[in-house]
């Protein structure tokens, strides 16, 4: 587009010193130095920039058009076509000069472009240049820090760049760089009472993102956390100090993201430059830090220790100048935090048996390391040649699965170590561009108990209607060892290219292909150790146990060699100065030999054939359709995936854009659900009841019942009478023969808009969304009664038949597609980017959620139907209708002052109504605590920079995190009662609230 019409629009400067060439870099400040290195990247995070060369007489064909990195020398350069048109693609991050050559005449500008960015750029090739579209960093008379949160407003995604200055700058509990996702519409970064930390988008959970780094999938295949390191963990998935900065796009991406079925964050990653930079942090906190739980300062509990420590170090420079550079980086992170003994079923302490009293009133501390090492080296041989390889590796050792109603010595030590490697070469002609990457992982997870010994449940019965949907008992202490034993990881190799054509005038067209060998293993055996279970009304003698046996020759892990293939086809037309298209197709595939190749045991599938075909001919499901023979199951065909979108702007300038998209997204199966049906058998789970009062049961020869003795205690003794009985009692998963993938279908309309106001630029965007989700796994009961139905007569709720169990096993559940969710979101953004000059910026984010799940929280299990097919969806669990997030950040006299406010109405809670049908007749029913702020917090940091000379500066910081000490409730009442009887306690809260209390960090390093 040719903007010789529009009006020119000021912007403020990046001042670099007047020494030309590299030693621009000398004087810039230092998070910019950090944020114009060049990355490792793959189309999804490279830059473009396009636009038209004129000259005195109109558009100047045949222009050269070179752009230079600042930092690290890398030249890109290209000829303009006869109309004067130019691309500049497969440009990293950064601070460029732009040098324009034409019939004798120079212009040179200098430039900033952001992670994923398709920029307008328009040249001159003498006098003033013409000016970028507002939102873009493009203006020629403008260079962006890269600490600007920059707006590509002609694009169909629903995207927003988090800067580097906005990770640095602002408050913040752990550095795990995605906790700044949620500054972005439509997303929610949570951390859990135990410290995880986990990131979501709509009403889909964590395993629908993915993450991209430097262009490469971080997915997950075997856990629910959506990328590797993020499942249950307090770790971070990347050092912080190596995030240059990213890019969040929560619907509507370009046909080059996979795997994933909500949000996409593409980051990119720091490199080093021509001159040699380092930096160090540390920071601290404590319990001497921190205000008192609300249990602490009743006195129920002592105020427990607690320490967070985290540290690291940088180190980037030149191998061979303007050609070779490296970074490294280091950051670990030391936790000891505290974890409150609550008993269940709101048991006080003093109301326990007395030996288990004192054991209660301790507040034991969860200890957590992580150590994070990335390194990068890039190599530019020539000016058409791009090599980098980089390298991550991830340790982390944790105790958890402690505190509530489970003391110290019943938790989990969990481990888990990550390494990826990742080749990329880059090759750019004058029309098209050619990015290559060949890539390693090996990651492994693998929790084992802390205690090798029983375990022990003190238990107690339902109460009320609970009690007669479920008879089962409730919890409240355990002790002993606990039964989580895990062995799961994925580790293989991963070749993509990507390839981008801009020598159509108006078009890029990019196409790639992908293809991973990857070897998949899952294991786990739960419980490891026998679990005795106790009513605290007798609590001398076990009623039930339970442990893992095992059947058959079943390995105990489940490994598979999985092949995935992915392709696609994306164009990018201008149609015309007002109209883009974002036109993009895309296929997945994969296989899952373990899935694909299992064959059902021959015993089970006779005792189901039996049982289906004689005790239950009414069954409303046909068992075929879940008996395998090794060759009657297909790998998912299916997976095209259509992703259109426009973009309109209005005048042409940038400054008011309409856009929308349509598009369909495949996730994938998680693995670990996929292997229920093979290390289940291997570690068949088994029930023993032991008759004594409250729990009387017939004792048989050959059944489960028994009279209680106590040689049952040894392990060797349950494990033989097991072998007695081959399957007896066991619980057996079954899989649909034509499962499907899960996927998701995006719709959005909105329209951005840049303007001016108080003498700054702004950027709002105002979007609506609709996304529906489909086809998650679900698991539910097979068993069925004597006359094939799921419900006794008059009863469309609970009474599952649990104890009509599958002759020669026991329980028995079914794994079909069944999950769905169904979101609609009104996303509101309004921002001032930071920049050098202004030396503030601010954010708003406002989202309204209106977010149903036929599932509560896409739970995959669900006993309370036969199936979902006429069960109606309910509000989604876990989700604010109204959210608001605003940033603000501000630097004065050496020193950088920032603050974020998160303020949520309240999430729904899981609940039953059998109030307004009966009994007979419940149904789910969230319950919402209040209709006011649920949550609200409000985080600031102050930080001091010295500088000493010579390059040398030292800094100190200030966090105050949850600055008015608000109590964010987390735990409420709410049975609501029987008929006739409601619950005069329904929304009372208790005394658990959300982490942190107010706390003070403290930070100090230096950088040179």
């Amino acid at each position: 587009m040719n903007h010789d019409n529009k009006t020119p629009r000021r912007h403020p400067r990046l001042r670099f010193a007047t020494a030309p060439g590299r030693s621009l870099l000398a004087c810039a400040l230092a998070s910019c130095l950090m944020l114009a290195a060049p990355a490792a990247l793959a189309q999804s995070t490279a830059a473009t920039i396009r636009g038209t060369v004129s000259g005195n007489a109109g558009p100047s064909g045949n222009a050269s058009v070179t752009a230079t990195n600042l930092a690290s020398g890398l030249v890109r350069k290209v000829q303009t076509g006869g109309d004067g048109n130019y691309t500049l693609a497969g440009l990293p991050p950064g601070t460029y000069r732009i040098d324009v050559n034409a019939d004798g005449q120079n212009n040179t500008r200098n430039v900033t472009v952001a992670v994923g960015q398709t920029a307008t750029l328009n040249l001159s090739t003498g006098g003033v240049a013409e000016t970028a579209p507002a939102g873009e960093a493009t203006d020629l008379d403008k260079v962006t820090v890269t600490s600007t949160a920059l707006v590509e407003n002609k694009t169909s995604e629903i995207a927003t760049y988090v800067s580097n200055k906005q990770i640095t700058a602002l408050p913040q509990a752990s550095r795990n760089f995605l906790a700044f996702a949620d500054i972005v519409p439509g997303v929610q970064f949570k951390t859990g009472t135990e410290g995880s930390t986990s990131l979501r988008s709509g009403a889909q959970l964590s395993n629908g993102i993915n993450v991209y780094v430097d262009g490469v999938g971080q997915k997950d295949y075997v856990l629910k956390g959506g990328i590797t390191g993020q499942d249950s963990s307090r770790g971070n998935p990347f050092p912080q100090l190596g995030i240059a900065e990213y890019k969040v796009i929560t619907s509507n991406y370009k046909a080059e993201y996979d795997q994933l079925s909500s949000a996409a964050i593409t980051a990119v990653t720091k490199s080093g430059g021509n001159d040699f930079h380092g930096s160090f942090f540390w920071d601290y906190t404590s319990d001497q830090w921190a205000a008192k739980t609300p249990r602490e300062e009743k006195g129920e509990v002592p105020k427990a220790q607690q320490k967070e420590e985290q540290y690291g170090a940088s180190f980037s420079g030149p191998l061979i100048q303007d050609k070779m550079h490296f970074f490294l980086t280091y950051e670990a992170k030391e936790y000891s935090s505290p974890r409150a003994i609550i008993p269940g079923r709101n048991y006080r302490i003093d109301q326990l048996p007395a030996q288990f009293q004192e054991m209660t009133r301790q507040s034991p501390s969860a200890p957590f390391k992580e150590d994070l090492y990335f390194g990068k080296i890039d190599w530019t041989p020539g000016d058409n040649h791009l090599i980098e390889f980089t390298a991550k590796y991830r340790k982390e050792d944790e105790l958890t699965n402690i505190g509530g109603a489970k003391l110290p010595q019943y938790g989990t030590l969990k481990a888990g170590e990550e390494t990826r490697l990742d080749l990329r070469y880059q090759y750019t002609a004058e029309n098209w561009l050619n990015d290559a990457h060949l890539t390693y992982e090996d990651v492994s997870f693998g929790p084992r108990p802390a205690t090798l010994q029983n375990g022990f449940q003190l238990r107690v019965p339902k109460q009320g209607q609970e009690a007669r949907n479920n008879p089962d008992m409730e919890e409240v202490l355990y002790f002993g060892g606990g039964g989580d034993f895990q062995d799961k990881g994925q580790k293989g190799y991963a070749l993509q290219n990507d390839f981008t054509w801009s020598g159509w005038t108006g078009h890029t067209v990019k196409a790639g292909v992908k293809y991973k060998v990857i070897d998949i293993n899952a294991m786990e055996k739960q419980p490891y150790s026998p679990q005795f279970r106790y009513d605290i009304r007798n609590f001398a003698t076990p009623y039930e146990v339970v442990f893992s046996g095992t059947a058959g020759d079943f390995p105990p892990s489940v490994k598979s060699r999985n092949k995935q293939f992915g392709i696609y086809l994306q164009d990018d037309w201008e149609v015309n100065e007002h109209l883009t298209l974002n036109l993009g197709l895309r296929w997945d595939y994969e296989q899952t030999p373990s899935y694909e190749d299992f064959r059902t045991p021959a015993n089970l599938a006779a005792a189901l054939r039996g049982w289906a075909n004689i005790n239950n001919p009414n069954v409303n499901y046909d068992y075929n359709d879940y008996i395998s023979s090794g060759n009657n199951r297909k790998a998912f065909k299916d997976g095209w995936q259509p992703r259109l979108g426009f973009s309109y702007d209005l005048a042409g300038d940038e400054r008011h854009v309409i856009f929308g998209g349509a598009g369909r997204s495949y996730n994938r199966n998680q693995f670990d659900y996929l292997s229920f049906e093979r290390y289940r058998l291997a570690f068949q789970q088994v029930t023993y009841q032991f008759n004594q009062p409250n729990h009387a049961c017939t004792v048989t020869p050959n059944g489960n019942c028994f009279n209680f003795d106590p040689s049952f205690y040894d392990p060797e003794v349950l494990a033989a009478l097991a072998r007695q009985r081959p399957n007896a009692g066991s619980e057996v998963f079954l899989l649909n023969n034509d499962l499907k993938t899960p996927y998701s279908d995006q719709y959005s309309l909105g329209m951005r808009n840049s303007f001016e106001m108080f003498g700054q630029e702004w950027n709002s965007s105002a979007t609506a969304v609709y996304v529906r989700s489909k086809d998650g796994i679900l698991f539910t009961l097979g068993n069925r009664r004597p006359d094939g139905s799921f419900f006794p007569p008059g009863v469309s709720f609970g009474s599952a038949p649990f104890g009509d169990n599958l002759p020669g096993f026991g329980k028995f559940f079914l794994g079909n597609n069944a999950v769905e969710t169904k979101t609609k979101q009104l996303l509101l953004s309004l921002d001032k980017p930071f920049t050098e000059e202004s030396g503030w910026g601010v954010s708003f984010a406002y989202t309204y959620t209106d977010a149903k799940e036929n599932r509560n929280n896409s739970d995959i299990f669900s006993f309370d139907y036969p199936n979902l097919d006429d069960v109606g969806f309910s509000r989604a669990l876990g989700i604010s209708k109204h959210r608001f997030v605003a940033t603000g950040i501000m630097d004065f006299y050496g020193m950088t002052l920032s603050g974020k406010l998160t303020l949520a109405s309240p999430e729904a809670e899981e609940s039953l109504n059998c109030i307004k049908n009966g009994p007979n007749n419940c149904f789910f029913d969230p319950y919402t605590p209040g209709d006011t702020i649920g949550f609200k917090q409000f985080d600031m940091a102050l930080q001091k920079e010295w500088d000493t000379g010579a390059g040398f500066k030292l800094w100190a910081r200030g966090d105050v995190l949850n600055v008015f000490n608000w109590r964010n409730y987390i735990d409420f009442d709410t049975y609501r009662g029987a008929v006739g009887a409601p619950n005069p306690k329904l929304g009372e809260r208790r005394d658990n609230i959300s982490l942190p209390t107010r706390m003070f960090k403290l930070s100090m390093g230096f950088n040179w």
